[in-house]
C-alpha cells in the first residue's frame, strides 16, 4: 500500500470546535468501515484547509472515500520519502 497526503479545502477549517471535528472524523469512519484497502493514518487541521495522511492500495479509493463522504479532495500526492531532523544528523 502507498501513503498519499491528501489537501482537502474547506474554509474556516481552523475554527471548527471539537464537536465539529468529531462529526467530520466520524463521517470518515463510517464510509471507511465499508471499504477495504484504505486506512486514514491522521490529518492536519489548518486555517482553511486539511492535510489527511492516508494509506491506500489505489490513490482511486482516496476518491472514491471522499466522492461517499462528500469530503472535497483537492490534490492528492503519493509520499516518495520521510524526512526529519534525524535524517541531516
Amino acid at each position: 500500500m502507498g501513503r498519499y497526503v491528501i489537501e482537502r479545502n474547506v474554509p474556516g477549517a481552523g475554527q471548527m470546535d471539537a464537536a465539529a471535528l468529531h462529526e467530520l472524523s466520524a463521517k470518515s469512519n463510517a464510509v471507511l468501515a465499508d471499504m477495504s484497502d484504505i486506512e486514514w493514518i491522521q490529518s492536519y487541521v489548518t486555517e482553511d484547509k486539511l492535510f489527511c495522511v492516508y494509506e491506500s492500495k489505489d490513490p482511486e479509493l482516496i476518491r472514491e472515500h471522499a466522492e461517499k463522504g462528500g469530503f472535497p479532495c483537492d490534490a492528492i500526492r503519493e509520499v516518495s520519502g520521510v524526512i526529519t531532523p534525524e535524517t541531516g544528523k
